[in-house]
């Protein structure tokens, strides 16, 4: 205890001994040390707030993709695949109805005389899955069928259609051949001309006139049957079938018949395409604008027989003047004849198909140009001149080379390759072909059964 007294006293002694002066100059020093604190003690405060600062961040929430249930892609597909079937190019099955689909679906519903929207109703899809499904199994009788249509597969819509609606299809006749006598004698002041109509049966030979009566001249006027473009190009998407696929540039083992799947691929999608725009025009059928297209046969015939007798720089010259004499706008002209070459090779009327290739390809879209090529390396409308199909060819062919847009299968870059190679594989064989005579000259004397 005394200790701790003693400490205390001496404490207070050498507090009380400090210096008046240290005092002062300690007080500034201790007023300095007040303020630093303050300022330490804020700079703290506020160090610590900034600690404390919380951001917050902000995510967005990604919108899940609405599935597609399995069932429903399943079922675009389906309709897909039967759109390509009945001859609307769809694209690849893929069950989403892109751009490519969309437009099918429109050229069907063109077809059928539906609304052409885009977009299906539930009859229309119910109908073309059921007729999908009737004609693969229908087998060789749908081939069949098929084959005896001018629209090829898309015929068999109309068909079901019909045989829906209650309506009994006419049954094949047996072929008929006209043969007209030439004028008898006068008799009793007027003159007579006997027609005879001779049906031949199967297996017959030839068909069996009766005992002409004596003075008269026969005149035997048997018509040359054209064949079917249509019915040409079912055999052509068989065969491509049964080979697995369309023929390559690479994979070519057969010229002609590169040419005429390319050829029908061709004629396709100038189906597809003016039936496009023939939907978009208000206040005419379908019916109605093929009855319209029927004109261009007619002004046209001239310079579609021309093709087998002239180069191609003269036709395009004669039928550069007859679209000056029109009186028609370019693009109106343009626009008219995709429309009449969609119908011209829909209802199998060349002179119509080959007059709006014809129009088109002077008009400026010279792409066209290929389509004058198949018809005379193949024979359809005009006479079989490969030689004169080539510079068709390369017409056509240039303009793609040139920057032009394809209308044929623009999705194949390699498609100009095929043909390039294959009308060159053509233009070597030309040579040792038998010429063919124009489809002017006079008909064979024969009666086929």
């Amino acid at each position: 205890m005394f200790f701790k007294n003693i400490t205390m006293a001496c404490a207070a002694a050498a507090l009380v001994s400090v210096p008046t002066t240290r005092a002062s100059a300690d007080s500034g020093d201790f007023a300095a040390g007040i303020v630093a604190g303050v300022v330490g003690s804020a700079i703290v405060r506020n160090a610590g707030k900034q600690k404390r600062v919380v951001r917050k961040k902000t995510y967005a929430k990604k919108k899940p993709r609405a599935s597609v249930p399995s069932h429903v892609r399943q079922e675009r597909r389906d309709i897909q695949t039967s759109l390509n079937y009945f001859g609307f190019p769809a694209g690849t099955p893929d069950g989403v109805l892109g751009r490519n689909s969309r437009n099918a679906i429109s050229n069907y519903q063109a077809h059928m005389g539906y609304a052409a929207t885009g977009q299906l109703t539930d009859y229309e899809k119910n109908f073309l899955l059921q007729s999908y499904h009737r004609a693969i199994a229908g087998g060789a009788a749908t081939s069949q069928q098929i084959a005896a249509s001018p629209t090829g597969p898309r015929g068999l819509l109309t068909r079901y259609r019909t045989e829906a609606a209650g309506v009994a299809t006419a049954a094949p006749q047996a072929p008929t051949t006209t043969v007209a006598l030439a004028p008898q004698p006068q008799v009793l002041g007027g003159t007579t001309t006997t027609t005879t109509t001779v049906t031949a049966g199967a297996g017959a030979g030839a068909a069996t006139l009766g005992t002409p009566q004596t003075g008269s001249l026969p005149s035997f006027m048997g018509q040359t049957t054209e064949v079917s473009l249509a019915s040409h190009c079912n055999q052509v998407s068989l065969l491509t079938s049964t080979n697995g696929g369309f023929m390559t540039a690479e994979t070519m083992v057969d010229t002609n018949l590169a040419l005429n799947e390319q050829f029908c691929l061709a004629r396709t999608y100038a189906i597809a395409e003016g039936e496009q725009l023939a939907s978009k025009i208000q206040g005419f059928t379908p019916a109605q604008i093929a009855q319209q297209c029927e004109g261009f046969g007619p002004a046209l015939r001239e310079h579609v027989a021309a093709m087998s007798l002239k180069p191609h720089t003269a036709v395009m010259q004669d039928v550069s003047g007859f679209v000056l004499g029109t009186g028609m706008s370019p693009v109106q002209l343009a626009g008219t004849a995709k429309i009449c070459l969609s119908v011209g090779y829909r209802t199998d009327n060349m002179d119509v198909a080959i007059g709006s290739a014809l129009l088109l390809a002077v008009l400026g879209e010279q792409v066209y140009s290929e389509l004058m090529g198949h018809h005379l390396a193949q024979g359809f409308g005009v006479s079989k001149r490969t030689d004169l199909a080539l510079p068709w060819y390369d017409l056509g062919l240039k303009a793609i080379e040139n920057g032009a847009t394809p209308v044929f299968a623009p999705g194949q870059p390699e498609r100009n390759a095929l043909l390039r190679k294959a009308s060159f594989s053509l233009a070597s064989n030309t040579s040792a072909l038998p010429q063919v005579q124009p489809a002017s000259t006079l008909p064979i004397f024969k009666v086929e059964p």
